[in-house]
């Protein structure tokens, strides 16, 4: 890339991102591209940039998920900085992604967005694998062989699998069960204190039951049968009582994010960049 050629992206870049940042009262950080070692690099390396800050951030993500650790460690990140977050998912968020938007006070999607199941990925043979996969894979073995009914073929199967790996597998789970729990009760919670139809004085205990409830059923596998299904906000609204802020609601919020949204996509596919943290200030 020629100089000219990068001096005009970060030009028009640093413009769409201060326009959505006006539209929205709040810094403005892109996350796009799978969450794995080197991205939380970025994260800080941007974060620590941005000069005259505002006290809220919003994150545009756009992840097929990725490593939770990693999720993990960005958010310490975004809340060392700021003392509010807020993320805006326009295209997808799986997996690890899901767990990290659940950290922030605020989610906003569109119709066509979606979050995804928290099925961890884990490193296995230099790629990341979904853990529950291999999970729901061993519990149905381990059924067949309690009931005498395991083949041959099968049989093999089970004596292949590590033991040590699938206790790894179900510690990925119970982290991004247990994450999930913590910053919703944490984050996104903070601020419900009465219960809509009763109107009763919310507790931490119904904080925590809730976002218990949410994450078991992200984590269900026989519920999504998918490890990439997408769960749209509409299914995240009805059936998991998630509140999520529809942007489109907003023409011209929408109109700056989908803006902002399709150049760096359009600069990532040309330019086969792998992962791209963007503000003002970073790119």
């Amino acid at each position: 890339m020629s100089t000219s050629t990068f001096d005009a992206i970060k030009a028009t870049s640093t413009r769409l991102a201060t326009d959505l940042e006006a539209a929205l009262d709040a810094d403005v950080m892109a996350i796009l591209g799978p969450i794995v070692p080197g991205a939380e690099h970025k994260v800080r390396d941007a974060a620590e940039l941005t000069t005259n800050r505002r006290r809220k951030l919003a994150v545009v993500l756009s992840t097929p998920g990725g490593v939770v650790e990693i999720a993990e460690r960005m958010v310490g990140v975004l809340r060392h900085h700021y003392s509010e977050v807020i993320f805006v998912v326009p295209d997808v968020a799986m997996s690890a992604g899901t767990v990290f938007a659940m950290s922030g006070d605020a989610i906003m999607m569109s119709y066509f967005s979606c979050l995804g199941p928290i099925d961890p990925q884990v490193q296995r043979g230099g790629t990341l694998v979904p853990a529950l996969s291999y999970l729901v894979q061993y519990n149905r073995l381990i059924q067949k062989a309690s009931n005498g009914t395991l083949n041959t073929a099968e049989y093999a199967m089970l004596t292949k699998l590590d033991l040590a790996e699938l206790h790894k597998f179900e510690e990925a789970r119970e982290l991004s069960i247990s994450l999930l729990v913590k910053w919703l009760t944490t984050y996104k919670f903070k601020d419900w204190k009465i219960t809509e139809t009763t109107k009763k004085a919310v507790t931490q205990a119904d904080r925590e039951a809730r976002a218990k409830d949410i994450a078991e059923k992200l984590a269900d596998h026989q519920l999504w049968h998918s490890h990439g299904r997408g769960i749209p906000m509409q299914v995240l609204v009805n059936d998991l009582k998630l509140k999520i802020d529809d942007y489109r609601k907003d023409p011209d919020v929408a109109g700056k994010i989908d803006h902002y949204f399709s150049f760096l996509t359009d600069l990532i596919e040309k330019q086969n960049i792998p992962h791209l943290v963007h503000t003002r200030q970073f790119l």
